[in-house]
């Protein structure tokens, strides 16, 4: 749950003008998702969401330029990968991610934000993600690092 609410606020913060945390939570619940202001806080810590000048004199959360989002990307997809990807597999240049229901966009929008090499492109359903690879190595290898993620 912790990370698909984290995806939401992340897709919140870029895509409209966040100015305060009840705003935030009166999004996510528009979204169907149910949080409490102290939890809200401890993500935009975790997040590292910084509040950024808009121009009209307003102020809205922004991820912090001093922390790239792939780094936090990276440590949320081997939570995603540890609580909710039961497997993956490969055919091909195509990875296929099998996550508990409800999870794959997330695991899907962190994947989108590491540089992963040869990644292509990905598609995320309900409960599982596909990613195209540039070839069938590029595969192999992310498969290794998947397989790496859950130890």
């Amino acid at each position: 749950m912790k990370s698909k609410r984290q995806a939401e606020i992340l897709r919140l913060v870029g895509s409209m003008e966040i100015e305060t945390q009840e705003q935030m939570l009166e999004n996510l619940k528009a979204c169907g998702i149910r949080a409490t202001q102290a939890t809200i806080s401890r993500d935009i810590k975790e997040l590292h969401l910084v509040k950024q000048p808009t121009g009209s004199g307003a102020y809205k959360y922004v991820v912090s330029a001093a922390k790239p989002a792939h780094h936090n990307f990276a440590g949320r997809l081997r939570n995603i990968f540890k609580e909710g990807v039961t497997s993956f597999d490969m055919a091909q240049n195509i990875v296929v991610v099998k996550t508990m229901p409800g999870l794959a966009p997330a695991a899907g929008a962190a994947l989108d934000g590491m540089e992963i090499d040869g990644l292509v492109g990905s598609l995320a359903g309900d409960d599982t993600v596909i990613l195209i690879m540039r070839n069938n190595q590029m595969a192999a290898d992310l498969c290794g690092e998947m397989e790496s993620m859950l130890d």
